[in-house]
């Protein structure tokens, strides 16, 4: 970073930090809101575009080489007359990026003069043209622009010290999008009468990038296609480097005709749920007790600021009071076993978790119930309850996952605007690109030695663990002055946040 650069920014902290001082309130007689008279005026030579930070997301796309891979692998067009298939690919991503949440919302970035100055662009596709580009693709260019992804992403964990390579943790779940559509090509009613699509969603759980996603109708079986996206994500992960790999999935990603496939390959290993069928349930009632053993599960750190006082719980009261039947974990017990599944020509460890529940209503207790949970593995180094609830590595750390499919549709990756299945397809794989490129920024950070190593390591962490929202609104929302030289394009940072070191930091390692 600049010297210049870092004085401004230490001096508008500064400034901030005297305003915001709790020992100089100043006149507490009148609301702090005190604007009147307000005007606006439209100005003549000053430009500005609220999203400054999309010029470091376009210097970033172009650094990886994102854009000259999709102009020369994926052959959509038969003319480009004006746009480049990478055009089209990064207006829907960069429409994410600057909190459009349709694709509609393409047209107030088309027709914002100075956005389009920012990128060099003088005109962006229309959103019927982005929709017309969503229907182009097929299922074989839609995967053939994933595999762009994965090659561009392997470059970037290239940059990364060898500690990332350790193990590769990919997750892979099903989840519902919706529709108030009625003729929307491939949708179906699912399971809890949603009518839409079904999407497969493959994650790396270390950057929490999406690796695969396979669009689906929606009345399909959650693992329908599971094999050949864990398939695609391991080949990635191998060629990238990474030393093993763990597969982890609840009860539908079983695949227990794969399992031996998996497991023939030392660098592989997995832990997927397993459904409490009557066979898996009278096998547990079986086991003697000597087998069992209490779970003890991880305590949760303290906080930094000290013990607080937990607040009253108020569901809690209101559920004894009105006597609502609600279930109560009394304690776990968990035992492990070898298991072979029909489909499969080995034995694996099975681990199971039994739960001890009460059944309440009001202040009674009705009775208890004992339910089952069930694991398989071919791990046999780790302990069972390193299995299920160790830390980073346990089956109950893919939760996380649930997080990750929380922020796609938050940037609206997770949503059919289109009008067949393959083409909202295409818009997902588009959309989730912006997802992407948080993570590809963030692990564009250098790591440095020296005083700066443990800040620097904490805030490349942070910016991987970061919300979209908060990331658009901390990295993106920059309120930036254009201007436009000969050699090139100047963003002058208008307003201060807090990350904004941070920010110059990443622009720095872009332009190197």
């Amino acid at each position: 970073m600049k010297t210049t650069i870092r004085q401004r920014l230490a001096a508008r902290k500064r400034q901030i930090e005297r305003r915001l001082d709790k020992k100089k309130l100043g006149d507490c007689s009148k609301p702090v809101f005190t604007a009147s008279n307000i005007q606006f005026e439209i100005a003549d030579r000053a430009r500005g575009l609220a999203f400054g930070g999309i010029g470091a997301m376009h210097l970033l796309a172009r650094k990886v080489g994102l854009i000259d891979a999709i102009n020369q692998r994926l052959p959509i067009l038969k003319q480009r007359r004006p746009y480049h298939e990478s055009d089209h690919v990064l207006n829907i991503a960069y429409n994410a990026l600057c909190n459009g949440t349709h694709l509609q919302d393409i047209e107030l970035r088309r027709n914002d003069a100075v956005f389009l100055d920012a990128l060099d662009a003088r005109r962006i596709p229309d959103p019927t043209t982005a929709g017309d580009f969503c229907r182009r693709f097929d299922a074989h260019q839609i995967n053939r622009l994933q595999d762009i992804f994965d090659d561009v992403r392997i470059g970037v964990w290239k940059q990364q010290p060898a500690a990332f390579f350790e193990q590769a943790i990919v997750d892979v779940d099903g989840t519902l999008v919706g529709t108030t559509g009625n003729c929307k090509e491939g949708m179906d009613i699912a399971y809890d009468g949603t009518w839409g699509y079904h999407p497969l969603v493959v994650t790396l759980a270390n950057t929490r990038e999406v690796l695969r996603l396979v669009n689906r109708s929606g009345n399909r079986p959650s693992h329908e296609g599971a094999a050949d996206a864990l398939n695609r994500a391991i080949a990635t992960c191998l060629r990238a480097g990474f030393r093993k790999i763990l597969l982890r999935g609840d009860t539908d990603f079983s695949q227990t005709q794969h399992l031996d496939g998996w497991a023939s390959d030392d660098r592989i290993s997995f832990i997927f749920g397993y459904d409490c069928k009557p066979n898996m349930k009278e096998l547990a009632e079986s086991l003697p007790e000597r087998v069992w053993k209490k779970l003890e599960r991880p305590h949760r750190p303290e906080p930094k600021t000290g013990p607080r006082r937990r607040p009253d719980n108020v569901k809690d009261r209101i559920v004894r009071e009105r006597e609502y039947e609600t279930l109560r974990l009394c304690h776990e017990e968990i035992a492990d076993w070898d298991y072979q599944p029909l489909a499969c020509s080995r034995p694996y460890r099975l681990i199971i978790v039994r739960k001890n529940i009460s059944r309440e209503k009001g202040e009674l207790r009705l009775y208890d119930e004992i339910r089952y949970f069930f694991y398989i593995t071919k791990d046999y180094r780790s302990t069972p309850e390193q299995i299920v609830c160790g830390a980073k590595y346990g089956a109950n750390h893919r939760c996380d996952q649930e997080n990750v499919l929380a922020q796609l549709y938050s940037c609206r990756a997770l949503h059919a605007p289109v009008d067949t299945l393959e083409s909202n397809w295409a818009y997902m794989v588009m959309t989730s690109l912006a997802w992407n490129l948080k993570a590809w920024a963030a692990l564009t950070l250098p790591d440095t030695n020296g005083r700066w190593q443990e800040k620097h390591r904490a805030e490349k962490s942070w910016l991987l663990g970061l919300e979209f929202k908060t990331f658009v609104n901390a990295m993106i929302a920059i309120p930036c002055q254009l201007v436009r030289q000969a050699r090139g394009l100047i963003f002058r940072v208008l307003a201060y946040n807090p990350h904004q070191a941070l920010f110059f930091r990443l622009v720095d390692a872009l332009r190197c």
